[in-house]
């Protein structure tokens, strides 16, 4: 199916339209989940595909879903992303994914409604509440509890830092319901957030599987004490002990790290108690993860993690308590969406190589319950989660094209069939 300069403008025009809600001084966007830059971006979207003609649904946990029917009565095909951001995050992370999915929907209609091949699925788009977790953790929220991972009620009870439940945010922006929804399949596209895709000349990656994650929230606890009259012998310096925290994970990182599997170990999260120049930390609660695409080698890194653990409380005479944990492994994507993929890539003329996500993303827990195609487009530079990220409007597009034909081939039973 041809894309016409029209329906591509219409993208650009749209895509800009979108990057103004949150829009920070960098060139980002900072709208995290449950906010009123958040609300607002939602009824922003809400109001463009209402005025398409679609209906706009949400769930008990703030999903939103813009159910685009073109067979009355038939099953659903999703596409997904988020329209949450990082603080001082990037205007392309999940939400280039969101719009392309609108975009390919309704150019699918319109093409249907023209006397194309008559589909046997409807599509739903989906805007994941709290993809990121910045504000709310954990991450992928939204898709947890659609996936039954997470309990609709301990999410809607969970609190940001300022003890503001997600069901109270979600409340306050007015998207919240209970609408219900089984899908047949599942198709996501991306930035990459990393720079295969730009190194290798290529417009598109299709994603083959996901990185294991280990993310663990630690809290060190010390003694609270005077920086000027507490002898060193005499400290219990909770920052001393997440600072060796943190350095273990880095030598962690370089120590497993071989030329067949990389470790990636990082400190997203860090919060000092009581924070006050002259005063030695009493607390520090901080966020480390280990990421791997060998389970083997994740598995040796997490329990050198561990052990390290009891080395710092012994060496700075704190005491560090494991707390809540998020944890994926690594595992394929569908290899048959794959396959159709790669020949949707083909048909079109667009470059395209196989990759691993190193980030999560909500088709990590999608694929576990219905057939999933993940796809990249490129990053420059591989910048991402940062107010200059960027993909160039030329792959943009080649991946709306991309998505429209993919989500025609299985709007029309090419990956599974009613």
């Amino acid at each position: 199916m041809s894309t016409t300069q029209a329906q591509q403008q219409a993208f650009l025009a749209d895509f800009h339209s979108l990057s103004t809600f949150g829009a920070t001084k960098g060139g980002g966007v900072d709208r995290q989940a449950g906010t009123l830059v958040d609300g607002q971006t939602r009824n922003w979207f809400r109001g463009l595909v209402e005025g398409h003609g679609c209906t706009v649904r949400y769930d008990r946990v703030g999903n939103q879903f813009t159910l685009v029917e073109l067979v009355p009565g038939a099953p659903y095909i999703a596409i997904g992303s988020h329209l949450d951001s990082q603080p001082l995050g990037g205007r392309f992370d999940g939400a280039y994914g969101v719009l392309a999915g609108a975009h390919a929907a309704l150019r699918l209609r319109e093409a249907f409604l023209a006397g194309g091949e008559t589909p046997l699925y409807n599509i739903v788009i989906i805007n994941w509440f709290n993809e990121e977790g910045c504000r709310f953790k954990p991450s992928m929220m939204g898709s947890s509890v659609f996936t039954g991972k997470l309990p609709a009620e301990q999410v809607l009870a969970t609190t940001d830092p300022n003890g503001v439940t997600v069901q109270q945010a979600l409340e306050s922006i007015g998207t919240i319901g209970d609408f219900s929804l089984e899908v047949a399949a599942y198709l996501e596209i991306h930035i990459e957030q990393g720079r295969s895709l730009e190194d290798d000349g290529l417009t598109i990656g299709l994603v083959e599987s996901t990185w294991g994650a280990n993310k663990y929230e630690f809290v060190v606890h010390g003694e609270q004490a005077h920086t000027g009259a507490t002898e060193i012998a005499d400290r219990s310096d909770a920052l001393l002990g997440a600072s060796a925290l943190v350095v273990a994970a880095r030598e962690i990182a370089n120590q497993f790290t071989t030329d067949e599997h990389m470790v990636i170990t990082s400190c997203g999260e860090f919060t000092v108690f009581p924070n006050s120049p002259v005063v030695v930390a009493s607390r520090v609660n901080l966020l480390v993860d280990v990421r791997s695409t060998d389970p083997a080698v994740l598995a040796a890194a997490d329990a050198e993690l561990h052990a390290r653990v009891a080395k710092i409380e012994q060496w700075a005479s704190v005491r560090i308590e494991r707390g809540a944990e998020h944890i994926w492994a690594a595992k394929d994507y569908d290899a048959r969406g794959l396959t159709l993929a790669a020949a949707s890539a083909e048909s079109l003329g667009l470059p395209y190589g196989t990759v691993r996500t190193r980030a999560g993303h909500d088709s990590t827990n999608m694929k576990d319950i219905v057939p999933t195609i993940m796809l990249f487009v490129p990053s420059v530079e591989g910048i991402s989660h940062n107010e200059r990220e960027l993909t160039s409007d030329p792959d943009m597009l080649a991946g709306v094209d991309l998505l429209t034909d993919l989500a025609q081939r299985l709007v029309t039973g090419e990956l599974v069939r009613p």
